[in-house]
């Protein structure tokens, strides 16, 4: 739509297939400031290579939608071999089921009549659709229970026992009081044990060998857990799901999950998001530690960041400073974002140049961006900067059109989000 940010204004609607007809080119201007970019071939080269990972290490994968909730990069993952999708929240199920999707993962509990009677009604509507949810309480179980037995439905809601750790978010914090959960939802005619599942993501200890013993520590838990169940005959298949992984230890589960050796055959099922779009801040700090642990596994094709952030220079008020077109409703900011690239639109620049490290985004307003410069940075007023950004969950949920360009800086194609 014309009124989106990052799209030119004054005419009607453009249908997101009529994109790559117009022509824009980011460099020639032809697209207003501040506008976020997805470099395509990244895209493709990011998800051919965790397609490779879980194929050599014969694990699932169902990436987290809510990094970018865009179903056409879902359709991208899903291309290139994905088991389903995860989510987080009543509306991002109701996402997931309109583009369309069959196997879906809620990595959270589902609270409240409302999305669990939605769930409910969607699995009642189509017998093909799978919605996978957590539990950690005997509470949630009695909940959800409840609201099934009102709905009168035929078919039961498959779960997973959540572990968590001391200090974290959700989860059983013990072994014993996940098999409890777990024996609650076998005994319930409303609901079928899928599997157990933990979220190691966010596991901090004061330095890196102290935060690796806990993660595998973490995740051994997960999988006691999932023995136990198995010896009590809980599960309600003969294909148990293990799931965990976020963007940063999933090598790590792979190791633990795929030597639980259950009675039943068991799926990895990893739930990596970030990967799709990498970023030039925490995910490329984490996997410079994944290299440091494993360094065969980014030998080749290792992802590199496909998001970036476009503004203007728009004022340099005093020395040493420059002010941008871009805030805190542009990029995410739990790290600031990097200046990585500029471009002069009025010179005679074929392609944007490096910006040195000593550009430094050192403070957001809404909509203005405060950079430290150099006494000798080329910026002027009227010069576009690249920014890499941090996180780029916090970054997708500022946009609702975001463009696809080639390495030419032409944008051949669109992508809408939907948060």
């Amino acid at each position: 739509m014309p009124w989106d940010k990052g799209v030119p204004g004054g005419g009607g609607p453009i249908p997101l297939a009529d994109v790559a007809g117009k022509r824009w080119n980011l460099l020639r201007e032809d697209l207003p400031l501040p506008v976020a970019v997805l470099d395509g071939d990244s895209l493709e080269r990011n998800s051919r290579w965790m397609r490779s990972f879980a194929a050599e290490h014969g694990v699932a994968l169902a990436p987290h939608g809510k990094t970018t909730l865009a179903p056409a990069l879902f359709d991208l993952q899903m291309r290139d071999g994905a088991w389903g999708i995860t989510v987080s929240t009543p509306h991002q199920i109701a996402v997931a089921v309109a583009a369309g999707h069959r196997r879906i993962f809620v990595a959270n509990q589902l609270i409240g009549r409302s999305g669990i009677a939605y769930v409910l009604d969607q699995l009642e509507r189509d017998p093909e659709l799978a919605i996978y949810s957590l539990v950690d309480s005997l509470d949630l179980v009695t909940q959800l229970a409840a609201v099934a037995a009102e709905k009168g439905g035929r078919r039961a809601l498959p779960v997973l026992v959540e572990m968590g750790f001391e200090g974290g978010r959700t989860g059983c914090r013990t072994v014993e009081q996940g098999l409890a959960v777990a024996r609650a939802v076998a005994a319930s005619p409303y609901l079928e044990l899928a599997g157990v599942e933990g979220f190691e993501g966010i596991i901090r200890k004061a330095d890196l060998e102290s935060t690796l013993d806990a993660v595998n520590a973490f995740l051994g838990q997960v999988v006691m857990l999932a023995q136990a169940c198995d010896r009590e005959g809980l599960f309600a298949s003969d294909d148990v799901l293990l799931s965990a992984g976020g963007s940063g230890f999933f090598d790590l589960v792979v190791t633990a999950f795929n030597a639980a050796r259950l009675e039943r055959r068991t799926t990895t099922l990893l739930r990596s998001g970030c990967y799709i779009t990498h970023d030039s801040g925490l995910y490329t700090f984490l996997f410079s530690l994944l290299n440091m642990r494993a360094p065969e596994l980014l030998a080749e094709d290792a992802p590199s960041p496909a998001l970036r952030v476009w503004a203007y220079v728009q004022s340099m008020p005093e020395p040493g400073r420059a002010i941008v077109t871009m805030g805190k409703r542009d990029v995410g900011f739990d790290e600031m974002p990097k200046p990585e690239l500029w471009h002069r639109p009025s010179a005679d620049m074929s392609a944007p140049q490096a910006l040195t490290p000593d550009h430094q985004v050192i403070a957001l307003n809404d909509q203005h961006g405060f950079l430290d410069i150099p006494h000798e940075s080329p910026l002027r007023v009227g010069d576009m900067i690249g920014f890499g950004i941090s996180h780029p969950c916090l970054t997708f949920d500022k946009w609702r059109v975001l463009h696809v360009i080639d390495g030419a800086f032409d944008v051949i194609g669109s992508i809408r989000t939907y948060f």
